[in-house]
């Protein structure tokens, strides 16, 4: 449970639900005659927060790939307290890379002290525990999840034989398979493959999650795709474009339904919430009209771990600094089975869409230094080098315009286990939709107000993902910290508290906290021989540089640095 509590009338506590009467405060912006008119305005919202943290479960689509056996692996490792040797020393499992588990939040200040305090970000509401998620999913190559984890060579090999007893008994359940959407040089792995029509597959897809719930007995299921990226599937009037011709395309096998469309689709008709982890474009219209439909939550697309999370910080900062970037090319390699898929020109090209538009609105958010249709030039390469394994490189070149004609490039390498970066990601998608699911908002402005899930596009997973898609003419944002606030800012509402907006302004005023106890206790003056103490009147206060003029409610201590100065200048004088 929670640690912290809000001392407040707007926020009530039940055995059930925690209940915050939230005013939201934004700035209305319009043009008129030339000038920009701003309006401040405030909406009411009632947001109820379901206390119980139910049993979850979760499938992944891809189970015995890098990221599916180092999630399962991490997760195990955790729950055991295991501990291995390293040519450093002993290792202990942890969850460093979450920001649900090894992130802070600041709450607020210390009422005596002064100092900011913060907590763990799971400590603001109750969430689920990783330790807790039941794991199960899907996967095209039937090897156990022991020998999986071998195969992928994340882990360290002495940690990997405290787990191989508790996954060798552990098989994928048979998946979808179509040919034409991964890159042919999968085929050899294809051996735990469903069979029948896409409609009968998808039906069977159904059935697994019935059968996975029955035999764990959690309270609900969340579905994440972590296999094979996808090329693009076409996007057409009466193929996908409403939830009707997409169900009627998969009843007669159109050859441009995807397996990961089947996989959603499934997991929107059992009411699971799905998150796509790669860059293929799933969510294609129909898709969209059927989890509304549904009221189920669908949230992606790609994870962002490593080099586009860089660059979403590094771009924000220079563009927010008045710098002009002007090219950013970025390289990799790799030599996972990712990697090897991606060699393939056409999954390629969806990793590259993904890649590629993280830093648009960075660059529309300042027209001082782009034009409308002005962007940097952007470049991303991939290439699969298999002796690297799972490490992956990452090299970034940032050229940008400076004062008066200037250059400056930035140059950066990073060397990353891409699993090991990826899989604390999966774990947060996993605890933060399980918690977007209990949250409910009542919007007072609306004529009948009455409370409502968040929008099915759970754009509240952003920070987690390179192409965030978003509902309806909504901004994408991809800073980084902006999207962290998003995050941060909404978990205090659900408990009433503002929104942390680091002004400090109460430590921005003559009569700050810190001075008001320093004049309540003032300190002892030392004695300095030679040098008279008495403070100086403010008759002398010419021989004094004008910004050494002490304000009448200067504290002491302020006092005593400046009748020092203006001693020292008397003996001088002398």
């Amino acid at each position: 449970m929670p640690l912290v509590k809000v001392d407040s009338p707007n926020v009530e506590y039940s055995g059930e639900h925690i209940t915050s009467h939230y005013d939201y405060s934004t700035v209305e912006v319009r043009e008129d005659s030339g000038h920009k008119i701003c309006t401040p305005s405030t909406r009411r919202f009632t947001i109820r927060t379901e206390r119980h943290v139910p049993k979850t479960g979760l499938l992944m689509v891809g189970l015995g790939g890098n990221n599916g056996t180092t999630v399962l692996g991490g997760i195990l490792a955790n729950k055991y307290g295991m501990t291995w040797e390293t040519k450093e020393g002993t290792q202990c499992a942890n969850y460093l890379g979450s920001l649900t588990q090894s992130s802070t939040v600041r709450l607020g200040t210390d009422a005596l002290k002064g100092t900011d305090v913060y907590v763990p970000m799971s400590d603001l509401l109750p969430m689920v525990h990783p330790n807790d998620v039941v794991v199960g999913g899907w996967d095209i190559s039937g090897t156990n999840m022991g020998d999986a984890m071998r195969r992928a060579k994340v882990l360290d090999v002495s940690l990997q034989l405290q787990l191989y007893p508790h996954m060798k008994d552990m098989v994928p359940m048979p998946g979808v398979y179509f040919k034409n959407f991964i890159a042919s040089n999968q085929e050899a792995r294809a051996d735990n493959v469903l069979r029948g029509t896409k409609m009968e597959q998808m039906e069977q897809v159904r059935q697994q999650i019935r059968q996975f719930r029955a035999a764990t007995g959690v309270d609900k299921v969340i579905v994440l795709w972590t296999a094979n990226t996808e090329r693009y599937a076409s996007v057409g009037q009466g193929l996908n474009d409403t939830a009707a011709n997409l169900m009627a395309a998969i009843e007669r096998g159109d050859d441009e339904i995807s397996p990961s469309t089947i996989y959603c689709v499934a997991s929107i008709l059992e009411g699971c919430s799905y998150i796509n982890g790669s860059p293929q474009n799933t969510f294609v219209p129909g898709v969209l009209e059927l989890a509304t439909q549904h009221d189920t939550f669908i949230a992606g697309d790609d994870f962002k771990s490593g080099q586009t999370k860089m660059k979403s910080v590094l771009v924000d900062f220079l563009v927010s600094a008045g710098i002009k970037p002007t090219s950013i090319v970025s390289y990799n390699h790799l030599g996972n089975n990712d990697g090897y898929n991606l060699s393939s020109p056409q999954q390629f090209r969806s990793k590259e869409i993904s890649k590629s538009n993280v830093v648009d609105d960075m660059v529309a958010s300042n027209r001082l230094l782009y034009q409308e249709d002005e962007k940097p030039d952007h470049c991303v390469v991939i290439k699969y080098i298999p002796y690297v394994g799972d490490s992956k490189r990452a090299m970034d070149e940032y050229t940008s315009e400076i004062f008066m004609g200037g250059h400056n490039t930035i140059v950066m390498h990073n060397t990353c286990e891409d699993s090991l970066l990826a899989a604390p990601l999966i774990i947060d998608l996993v605890v933060l939709c399980e918690l977007a699911e209990r949250i409910r908002i009542m919007d007072h402005t609306h004529k009948t107000p009455k409370y409502e899930k968040m929008h099915v596009v759970l754009s509240l997973l952003s920070y987690l993902t390179k192409a965030p898609i978003v509902p309806p003419n909504t901004p994408v944002v991809n800073a980084l910290f902006k999207q962290r606030d998003c995050i941060i800012n909404i978990m205090r509402a659900c408990v009433g508290l503002p929104p942390d907006n680091h002004m400090l302004l109460e430590h921005k005023l003559k009569t700050a906290g810190s001075c008001q106890r320093l004049l309540a206790t003032p300190p002892t003056q030392p004695t300095t021989p030679g040098i008279d103490q008495t403070p100086p009147s403010f008759a002398k206060t010419d021989l004094l540089p004008a910004t050494m003029v002490p304000a009448a409610d200067a504290v002491d201590m302020h006092s005593k640095t400046i009748t020092t100065q203006f001693n020292n200048r008397d003996a001088e004088a002398a």
